[in-house]
């Protein structure tokens, strides 16, 4: 299997790409990855560039860049790649839209072209917005985002959903709750918590104190990735 992996260097996807190889054995991985803020190489420094593995600098609203990634036959497309922090879009919605709906266009387009690959987005639940106490989201929840991040995500599921419907590409949309884990972004919720309350500075509460969010540990949405694979 040949698999590529887009933002494979930041929290979610390096850790799946651990995961993945461990777990299929016969596997190979081409990390395509910008290299933002949001990225850390040395979350993969102890794993080889071998036959296995194999890291390309690269965006993917870049079309040369995603052109390359694509020049040997691929059987998946994983993409992790993203803008994600909400108040980052409020600030400024620009980068999420070119990374969160345009570079999935340029995706999609190319696994259009080349017909090899099953399409996989790592979306969000944040697409759904909010959710009433005592209720749950299920795979039938409309789409209600409530911010620019969330808008942006679910664009790129929308149009993922049209990919697949006009042109047969074989797409699967995972939407996760808030991971945490290993080499997340000290400016996510959980690092913050922890360095403020290091420093003795003010803890950050979201919504109110009765505000809920669910959480999963990166390795468990890993090993449930790994079966659409």
């Amino acid at each position: 299997m040949n698999v590529l992996i887009t933002g494979g260097a930041g929290s979610i996807g390096s850790r799946f790409i651990r995961h993945f190889l461990h777990a299929e054995p016969d596997a190979s991985v081409l990390n395509l990855d910008k290299l933002t803020y949001a990225a850390n190489l040395e979350s993969l420094a102890d794993i080889p560039e071998t036959g296995r593995y194999r890291f390309m600098r690269g965006g993917n609203s870049d079309p040369a860049a995603v052109a390359r990634a694509f020049a040997d036959p691929l059987d998946a497309v994983i993409s992790f790649a993203a803008e994600t922090h909400v108040d980052r879009s409020i600030e400024d919605a620009a980068p999420f839209l070119r990374t969160n709906i345009l570079g999935t266009h340029c995706l999609l387009e190319a696994t259009r072209q080349h017909r090899q690959a099953r399409f996989i987005q790592i979306s969000t639940d944040e697409v759904c917005g909010s959710v009433a106490e005592g209720q749950s989201l299920t795979e039938q929840a409309m789409l209600n985002p409530r911010n620019p991040y969330a808008a942006s995500k679910a664009s790129a599921d929308h149009l993922i959903a049209a990919y697949a419907s006009t042109y047969g590409i074989p797409a699967i949309i995972l939407r996760s709750t808030n991971n945490y884990g290993p080499f997340q972004s000290p400016e996510k919720l959980i690092p913050l918590i922890i360095a403020n309350a290091r420093e003795d500075k003010p803890i950050p509460v979201y919504g109110g104190e009765w505000q809920q969010r669910d959480w999963i540990l990166v390795e468990d949405f890993c090993q449930a990735m790994n079966w659409p694979c």
